[in-house]
């Protein structure tokens, strides 16, 4: 599942004439820098899209992706994986943001090799502060010793997941984040993060396309 249904308000006057995941970096849409993380892995992959979303189907038409459109209210990242479920289809699924360019290995295929359905219902792909490019804040996630994820200054998320999404059935709202869902998984305990061995930027202001393009050179 990639997440592609935003405004993209944070990269204005760019999203002004188009939908954030059709920018380019290094001569690549964003959308298709988060395809490139799939890595010939064997997935059903599935785009939402509201803001725009006529452009963001014509992107992909003609290739093995379903277009999950969202009309009416926009459903954020919760509410958009809910709506996706019925082409998604049952397990676990890999949702991905579209707002960021990494350098290093592919990022699926690390959170397939890191996922214990024994122990997790999420799994984020989480990376050092000093490998993050574009990322103001202190960190999103401290690990405890088992690797269980929770709020805190410490690792940066990166947008790359894995998530059991039996639990969104407990959620009552229409429109939610994926916080709501996380924070369930909190509750349980089988909230987990791993750490991504590469290089990764949030390409989320017009400044940052400099950031990716600098740092795919290193």
């Amino acid at each position: 599942m990639l997440f592609a249904a935003g405004f993209g308000h944070r990269m204005r006057p760019l999203t002004d004439d188009r939908p954030k995941p059709l920018i380019e970096v290094a001569g690549r849409s964003l959308l298709d820098h988060a395809l490139a993380q799939r890595s010939g892995l064997a997935l059903t992959c599935v785009v939402n899209a509201h803001y725009r979303a006529d452009e963001i189907a014509a992107h992909v038409a003609g290739r093995d992706i379903a277009l999950s459109r969202e009309d009416g209210e926009i459903l954020e990242t919760g509410g958009g994986l809910r709506h996706a479920l019925p082409l998604l289809g049952a397990g676990p699924v890999f949702a991905l943001n579209t707002d960021a360019v990494w350098h290093g290995p592919a990022a699926l295929p690390l959170l397939a090799e890191a996922w214990d359905p024994a122990r997790m219902d999420g799994l984020l792909l989480c990376v050092p502060r000093d490998r993050a490019r574009g990322h103001r804040g202190q960190g999103d996630f401290l690990l405890d010793t088992e690797g269980r994820a929770t709020p805190g200054p410490g690792l940066v998320y990166t947008g790359a997941q894995i998530l059991r999404t039996e639990l969104l059935s407990e959620i009552a709202a229409s429109s939610f984040s994926v916080w709501e869902l996380w924070k369930l998984m909190m509750a349980r305990g089988t909230f987990h993060a791993t750490t991504y061995p590469g290089l990764w930027c949030d390409v989320g202001q017009p400044e940052s396309i400099a950031l990716a393009e600098e740092m795919l050179h290193e």
